[in-house]
């Protein structure tokens, strides 16, 4: 078990907190997005560097709101040569900083294409090999398919959310099928990953922000979806829920 005390405190932040904690956010992104740019126009950016600077955006996002996080279970070695997704339950906006500090490897998020249409942010997404799947032209879900696989096939692990939005209270919403599709297209190796807590720094639908907050990031065992065709895509489907939902439900509550 590994815990990163990034805050002791516990508490509701107060409407001026949560201003700077929201300008902070804003203005730490748009750095973050200005350095991925300026590195790719002059030639300069690698994935090392990128991998740093997502750590580090993540980091400092998390310090905002005084995040106290704890890392449980075995992560994969990403490393090994095979093509790897987190699918990870998706509480809050804060699932992708806290997945980029508690992992290893080149974590991308396989994001919704409305986000490359952000002004700096969607540039800074595509220099930065954050694919987008979109499924509703064949043509360019092709395209797109075969670029995630080479870039997992290279080493980028992806991440997806397969409840497609945020869970209001940190149980499980409906799953998609988006990111099932590719995981059995590429054959990848699935890996679940609960975080439970998060739903409470940063509720759904809501803009209040409580601090200190503890939340627990859960590593589940992988799945292995070589030699699984589209028939089995429910299964697999009803195999990553059991398991996310084991790792939610284990030990004390979120």
């Amino acid at each position: 078990m590994k815990r990163l005390n990034l805050s002791p405190l516990t508490e509701s932040a107060t409407l001026l907190r949560r201003a700077a904690v929201v300008l902070g956010s804003v203005g730490l992104t748009a750095l973050y997005s200005l350095l991925v740019l300026l590195r790719a126009l002059f030639g300069k950016l690698d994935r090392r560097i990128v991998d740093k600077y997502c750590r580090e955006w993540s980091a400092a996002l998390l310090k905002l709101v005084r995040t106290s996080l704890t890392v449980r279970g075995e992560v994969p070695d990403f490393n090994d040569g095979r093509r790897y997704i987190i699918m990870s339950t998706h509480a809050s906006h804060y699932d992708i900083p806290v997945s980029f500090v508690s992992l290893p490897g080149s974590i991308r998020m396989l994001a919704k294409k409305e986000l490359f249409k952000i002004p700096l942010l969607g540039q800074a997404m595509a220099a930065a090999e954050f694919p987008s799947i979109d499924r509703s032209n064949r043509q360019n879900a092709v395209r797109d398919l075969d670029r995630a696989r080479a870039m997992m096939e290279s080493g980028i692990v992806l991440w997806a959310a397969p409840e497609g939005t945020r869970s209001p209270d940190g149980n499980l919403l409906p799953f998609k099928k988006g990111c099932f599709h590719l995981a059995l297209d590429t054959e990848a190796v699935i890996v679940p990953v609960a975080i439970r807590g998060i739903h409470r720094v940063l509720p759904a639908r809501s803009m209040q922000i409580n601090l200190g907050q503890p939340v627990d990031v859960r590593v589940g065992t992988p799945i292995d979806t070589a030699g699984k065709s589209k028939e089995d895509l429910a299964g697999v489907m009803e195999e990553v829920r059991q398991r996310l939902e084991e790792l939610l439900g284990d030990g004390e509550a979120g």
